[in-house]
């Protein structure tokens, strides 16, 4: 009876042990440096918005959060790398519009966005810009809608690549307005807008961290910007939903985890994204961007997240693009 007691005891003591090491480390999260995985090269939007955010959580969180970029296959290298990692908290994903992208975009991934992450927090969403070149007889989205469908198939349209923001959100644009232009991807975006700038593309659907320099200095003719209300760093532009009722194409940043990962860390990751988000300075620095910030819970970014899959797999679809690997 005595032996049963303990032999009892010592199980069940065993038992609760195993769950308080997890629960244990979750509290004590984070312990050593964390890692955010960035899918592109340095410099660009999904870098800049990331490492602002990394700096605001080390400052909270007290450990290092150190930006780590694995470009290539539009994002894809460095999603997977996060998609197999330690479901601990020290690898995490920097998310943008190109995860909602490729999910339709690529026939074959080594992983499945919505079923292999745990959405973590929403950073911001960033507008894209409708750009056209000086030489462009149009000074209104109606007045270019009209020069398009008097001159199908003779408006060239630029984008960073096939798949890329500004590709997409001027494809949204083609199949709500039911006009035919000739898509021509460049290897980045940069290189497209020199094209913009000497008038050997017509359009570019470029982010407005990209264009806005080159709009306040009045080399490029701003048209719209691709959210649902104007974009408080240019307030004089209007909206694209203002003219073409429904249109939204934005560029946005989050952070997600692997899946498995504690949902303890999961919520105290939130909590320091949110509280950073709210600081005046990171708000400043974003908004400087051109970025609207976009606080909620993990639940809500999941949710986000499906439907930007959804909006932009029915996109993807109606261009007819799709990329092999």
């Amino acid at each position: 009876m005595n032996f049963s007691r303990r032999r009892f005891m010592q199980l069940a003591g065993g038992v609760a042990a195993a769950g308080i090491p997890q629960f244990a480390h979750a509290l004590d999260y984070p312990t050593r440096p964390v890692r955010v995985i960035v899918g592109f090269p340095p410099g660009g939007s999904a870098d800049i918005v990331t490492r602002i955010v990394a700096q605001a959580l080390s400052e909270r969180l007290g450990q290092s959060f150190i930006v780590d970029n694995r470009s290539g296959a539009g994002s894809n290298i460095g999603t997977e790398a996060v998609a197999r990692a330690n479901p601990d908290g020290y690898t995490l994903l920097s998310v943008s519009v190109a995860n909602a992208i490729n999910a339709t975009l690529y026939k074959k991934l080594n992983f499945d966005y919505m079923h292999d992450f745990e959405p973590v927090a929403s950073i911001d969403v960033v507008p894209n810009v409708m750009d056209v070149s000086l030489s462009v007889p149009a000074n209104t989205v109606p007045e270019f809608i009209a020069y398009a469908k008097a001159n199908p198939g003779k408006i060239n349209m630029g984008s960073g690549g096939v798949g890329s923001s500004p590709h997409v959100a001027g494809e949204l644009f083609k199949m709500m307005t039911g006009i035919d232009m000739v898509h021509v991807p460049y290897r980045g975006v940069a290189l497209a807008t020199t094209d913009l700038l000497a008038g050997r593309v017509q359009v570019l659907f470029d982010t407005l961290p990209a264009s806005i320099a080159n709009i306040r200095a009045g080399k490029v003719r701003a048209l719209a910007v691709t959210t649902k209300t104007r974009s408080e760093a240019l307030p004089d532009v209007p909206a694209m939903n203002e003219f073409v009722p429904g249109y939204e194409a934005t560029s946005f940043h989050g952070i997600a985890a692997p899946k498995g990962t504690p949902p303890e860390i999961i919520e105290k990751l939130n909590s320091a994204v949110n509280a950073s988000l709210a600081d005046p300075k990171v708000k400043s620095r974003l908004a400087d961007l051109g970025g609207m910030v976009l606080t909620g819970t993990p639940a809500s970014f999941g949710q986000f997240m499906a439907g930007e899959i959804d909006k932009w797999g029915k996109v993807v679809k109606f261009s007819g693009t799709k990329q092999e690997d």
